[in-house]
């Protein structure tokens, strides 16, 4: 096999695109690199080995298109950042060696970032068949086996804008492995340096809308195409279940929330609804005195329900099967987080009313990003509207959460029981639910999400943020081969 390389990487500005050109030419292995760049922008190279392409977008199907025929024989190398790259040593070998022994169409690799002159190891995470987020993180180089490039490319029917790449990777999979090289393989400059719990949300930032729905076309097709897609049709809900004493219960686990615990129960026990509902919440052995605040309400008020588990395992998800289990739960369990509030007085009224309405086994609202003294922050509202009743389930396995606050009819949700963990939890319920019955939204904002220091995901390391995608990335792994089982 040509072992040979050719080269694509966006063009930005003439001194970033040095730096990278002569790293690349350093290796002895890369044959031809081109600068793709917008129509009009691209220059005369006086380097024999370095070339302009015009093309709208480096993202873009067209651009792949025009790259596939520039490829050579042996491997294509994709750099998808307008930054210098700096190559470790044999890099590119390594790469090339990997990618043949694995039989792969795509090698990437952990990495080291430059941010501001300091160098920070990033690593990356294993590829699975559930890896279908579109921000999947595979680094800024990829290098293809340039037969499953071309192949790839050759397939695409779809003229996307933005979705290409994203694409492009959808369909290689479908023929071959993407494997992960754990070792730092080269330096890339980040300039991306907001906390985790910023760039958490890009993906339901209106302004985003046009570039997520062509990152829904491409995994709705890769769904059909692996079997791995439902029709809009949903197992029809009764509420005629168990009796139950009260209507509705919202469940809050906690721990170590003192300086918020108070401010949630009151949000809840200031609800105005015709029908009995309560409030549970389940202490998870705090030390910082959550537990007297919890305590001081259920003094006052018979409503509010104050457990202590007997067990001390338990993550968020089993702090919920404690009370969705307990007695007094009531027919429809509602989510409030230990540091959020209701927007009005009127939420508890409005999610039970919507499940008679929309005749769910799921109702999943929308609410606003303020700070701890309930300043509006950006991106303001989150409320999903990148759902669909039609396709909401399958876009589901694109994306890496459903919204809140969640509710359930407590008949199902005991049924399929909760995840005992503290992360993702919500998603693992959200997905199992989806591939029976149908999940309502609501679309006006039912709570404030107080975003501050003490907020669990604000600024988490990369090794924190690998582990909890690794873990959804597992839930939609586990969830596409039952959707797969299902279809036969």
């Amino acid at each position: 096999m040509d072992n040979k390389i050719v080269c694509f990487m966006p063009f930005s500005g003439n001194d970033a695109a040095e730096v990278s050109i002569q790293s690349l030419k350093r290796s002895g292995i890369v044959k031809k690199i081109y600068l793709v760049a917008p129509p009009g922008s691209a220059q005369k190279s006086r380097d024999r080995q370095v070339s302009f392409l015009e093309a709208e977008g480096f993202a873009a199907t067209a651009s792949l298109l025009i790259m596939a025929k520039k490829a050579g024989s042996g491997f294509v190398l994709v750099y998808t950042k307008p930054y210098p790259l700096d190559l470790g040593r044999f890099a590119l070998q390594r790469m090339i060696r990997v990618c043949e022994d694995a039989n792969a169409g795509m090698v990437y690799s952990d990495h080291f970032e430059n941010k501001d002159g300091q160098l920070t190891a990033h690593p990356v995470i294993d590829y699975q068949e559930g890896s279908l987020r579109d921000d999947f993180d595979f680094g800024s180089l990829m290098l293809y086996r340039a037969s499953a490039f071309r192949k790839a490319c050759k397939s695409m029917d779809q003229d996307y804008k933005f979705a290409g790449l994203y694409d492009l990777r959808l369909k290689v999979y479908q023929k071959h492995l993407l494997i992960h090289i754990p070792e730092f393989l080269y330096t890339g400059t980040e300039t991306d340096i907001r906390r985790s719990g910023e760039k958490q949300f890009d993906y339901v930032d209106p302004r985003n809308r046009v570039v997520q729905m062509e990152m829904e076309a491409a995994c709705t097709d890769h769904l059909k195409k692996i079997n791995g897609w439902l029709k809009p049709s949903f197992r029809e809900i009764f509420f005629d279940a168990s009796l139950f004493e009260y209507e509705a219960s919202v469940i809050i686990p906690v721990k170590n929330r003192a300086k918020t615990i108070g401010d949630a129960i009151k949000s809840v026990l200031s609800q105005e609804a015709e029908f009995k509902y309560n409030l549970i919440v389940i202490d998870n052995h705090s030390t910082d005195g959550t537990t007297g605040v919890v305590s001081a309400f259920t003094a006052s008020d018979q409503r509010v329900i104050h457990i202590i588990p007997e067990r001390r395992d338990l993550g968020i998800g089993g702090c919920w099967n404690e009370g969705i289990f307990h007695e007094k739960c009531g027919k429809f369990a509602i989510q409030l987080d230990s540091d959020d509030l209701y927007i009005d007085k009127n939420v508890i009224a409005r999610i039970v009313s919507e499940f008679y309405i929309q005749k769910c086994a799921m109702i999943i609202g929308s609410y606003k990003m303020v700070s701890f003294n309930l300043d509006d922050l950006p991106p303001g509202i989150i409320d999903h509207r990148e759902w669909t009743p039609e396709n909401g389930r399958n876009n589901a396995l694109r994306i890496n959460g459903l919204g809140a606050p969640r509710a359930f009819y407590t008949p199902v949700l005991r049924d399929i029981t909760v995840p005992n963990v503290s992360y993702g939890e919500d998603y693992a319920v959200g997905l199992a639910i989806s591939r029976q019955y149908q999940i309502g939204r609501i679309y006006e904002p039912l709570y404030l999400c107080r975003r501050w220091e003490g907020n669990t995901d604000a600024a988490l390391d990369v090794v924190k943020v690998n582990a909890h995608n690794l873990y959804k990335d597992r839930l939609r792994t586990i969830e596409i081969l039952a959707r797969k089982k299902l279809n036969k």
